[in-house]
């Protein structure tokens, strides 16, 4: 052993165990590795931070942004209202749920595809009488099998793939070659999942997937022009609504407020419904019975500072006056807080670059026992208020004039500053950050187009994989599929920075050849010489090392072994290469392997020992379908 491969070998056994300490941030741990690498001479000054600029790391950046866009525009909530089963029995349920998050998974970050579809799976739970995290450990696995079947599917791929690319006369692999065995792996898994595995997973309590009850809210929606639901009887929207619990309170019709209107009443357009609904349904009431927010709708008609705030108040007047929202007293009200308060009365407009946020209404809040109107919530402050859950209780005001109570929880939509601001300044709590996606048929049509062809350019061979999905980042910020502000917040900067960071650490280990030292010994004195032993003993180390540590640090640390292992023994080395990204995805012993096995930690009310009663089968096929597959796909 040389002292360049001594030295190496110290700095990647204190990084393992940095990483099983868990003190750390796993970014802040590769960065340390990487400048103990520096300042022992393995990687040179000006190549140390070549590994933030590599095609792998530019790509996973690029493709959690395509995530966002799927994920807020209401593309997968259309999805699963189309595929999910609604009455089926656990075993069909179970195995939708899980084959829509793998199918999710392959295209999208599996983590924001798990998001996703955790409050459907909470749902499921419920309808069938299941503790959740029957449910929800299916779900995280499903969603870890399905990032085997691209290239894009999950970051270990893409690792693979760059230091394939880095090789001498071979390129990176192609967006499908995973599919090979990642496809045949993920139905093989989903089966066992549906049929064998939520049995396996025990029954705990439920802890809470939001972190906390805010129960039903009372909020109000517009029927637009050319909506599905104008025509329809009202018990036909009582129906959809029945599945959704949620039901129609009230009517207003021409600034006519109707109480528990009949079933048999015709909804009209213009019509506004006064519903109570869970807030995680309202979505997905808007989406199938195509109706609006009310005060959303309003906000298309947003207050400008290029314009005297006599103007804005105008507006906002009118636009209020046309759906019967306020009075003369509170327009006269409004006029005089636009004449004492000048420019500073209108704040930011909440269209275009706004946010949901819910809030808790405080004992000695200022604004208890005032009205949104009373407020001036938009003139004032631009924001629009769409919703109140007041612990089931009805009230027969129009929610713009609903005195608000000590204890209500506010949804709220604005910018995001502004409605920090004034839940600080007013006497609210901020609640727990909720997913709240106003459905957008135009939006989801054009982010979904945007990733299959950001997918269709990479798998065709017309652009680089970095190229083509950089392309479509830029044209999600041109068409506004996600919003510019959140761009950047879209990308889990940790795992970049650990990706550029190891990047340089694995050429370290290649280009002194202590990737190949390990390699022999493991060869040695474990597979003696034998390529397909050989192939299982680096897959199953690259599976025990991701149960422990994250999974892309895994595939970095793993890549330049497993091609030490091929050039040893004389064989391919896509085999062995495949056999790690295979390996480094395949997480199901502990919570910490993968980022979606700690999700579904604290809803699922699991311990650290829960997970291996179903993963350590999961392994175990894993394992004895993927070997197989290898040699056939890659022969030795």
């Amino acid at each position: 052993m040389t002292q360049d491969q001594a030295v190496i070998m110290a700095v990647i056994v204190a990084t393992i165990g940095m990483f099983l300490w868990g003190r750390w941030r796993h970014d802040m741990v590769a960065v340390g590795s990487l400048l103990a690498c520096v300042l022992f001479g393995l990687v040179l000054p000006v190549d140390a931070f070549r590994g933030f600029g590599h095609p792998a790391v530019v790509t996973v950046a690029c493709v959690l942004v395509l995530s966002r866009g799927l994920q807020i525009s209401g593309a997968v909530d259309v999805l699963t209202r189309y595929v999910l089963p609604a009455k089926a029995g656990p075993t069909a349920s179970i195995a939708a749920l899980a084959a829509l998050a793998a199918v999710l998974s392959g295209f999208m970050n599996n983590v924001g595809a798990l998001a996703l579809l955790m409050p459907v799976g909470i749902q499921i739970a419920e309808r069938l009488g299941l503790p959740p995290g029957k449910v929800l450990m299916p779900l995280a696995f499903g969603s870890i099998l399905g990032g085997t079947t691209t290239m894009i599917g999950t970051p270990p791929n893409l690792i693979i793939s760059g230091f394939r690319a880095n090789l001498e006369d071979t390129s990176g692999f192609g967006m499908f070659d995973f599919t090979l065995v990642g496809l045949p792996l993920t139905l093989v898994g989903v089966v066992f999942i549906a049929l064998v595995g939520w049995r396996l997973v025990p029954a705990r309590k439920h802890s809470g997937a939001a972190g906390f009850d805010t129960g039903a809210y009372i909020t109000e929606v517009n029927v637009p022009e050319g909506s599905s639901s104008a025509g329809k009887r009202l018990q036909e929207i009582e129906t959809v609504l029945d599945g959704l619990d949620a039901q129609v309170l009230d009517l207003v019709r021409n600034n006519v407020f109707m109480r528990a209107p009949r079933p048999s009443k015709i909804v009209r357009a213009g019509d506004i419904l006064v519903l109570e609904a869970d807030v995680g349904a309202l979505p997905d009431i808007l989406s199938r019975l195509d109706l609006k927010l009310e005060e959303d709708k309003l906000s298309e008609v947003p207050a400008r500072r290029d314009r005297h705030p006599e103007d804005a108040v105008e507006d906002d007047e009118s636009a209020d006056q046309d759906r019967g929202l306020v009075s003369a007293e509170w327009a006269v009200d409004a006029r005089e807080d636009a004449d004492s308060g000048g420019e500073e009365a209108v704040k930011a407009a909440p269209a275009g670059e706004s946010t949901l946020m819910e809030v808790a209404v405080l004992p000695e809040s200022e604004i208890a026992g005032r009205s949104a109107s009373d407020l001036l919530l938009r003139t004032r402050y631009g924001i629009n208020l769409l919703a109140v859950s007041r612990q089931g209780k009805c009230s027969m005001a129009r929610l713009r004039s609903l005195k608000v109570k000590p204890g209500d929880v506010l949804l709220m939509q604005g910018a995001p500053e502004t409605l920090t601001e004034f839940a600080s300044n007013a006497g609210c709590v901020p609640l727990a950050q909720r997913e709240l996606r106003i459905p957008d048929k135009r939006k989801a049509l054009l982010a979904t187009g945007i990733i299959l062809l950001s997918v269709g350019v990479a798998a065709l061979g017309l652009l680089p994989a970095a190229v083509s999905f950089a392309g479509g980042v830029l044209a999600s910020m041109a068409l506004r599929t996600v919003q510019l502000r959140s761009i950047y917040e879209s990308v889990d900067w940790p795992v970049v920075v650990l990706l550029g960071a190891l990047l340089p650490v694995a050429g370290a280990m290649q280009s002194t050849g202590t990737a190949d030292l390990i390699a022999r010994l493991l060869l040695e004195n474990v597979a003696q010489g034998n390529a397909f032993i050989g192939l299982a003993v680096i897959m199953v180390t690259t599976m025990v090392l991701t149960d422990l540590m994250n999974n892309a640090a895994t595939a970095a640390v793993m890549a330049p072994v497993g091609l030490g292992a091929a050039i040893q023994l004389g064989v391919n080395p896509d085999t062995f290469l495949m056999a790690v990204a295979i390996g480094a995805s395949c997480a199901f012993l502990t919570p910490i392997g993968h980022q979606n096995n700690t999700l579904i930690l604290g809803p699922g009310g699991f311990r650290f020992g829960d997970y291996w009663r179903m993963g350590l089968p999961m392994d175990f096929l894993v394992v004895t379908v993927t070997l197989p597959l290898l040699v056939w796909f890659w022969p030795l």
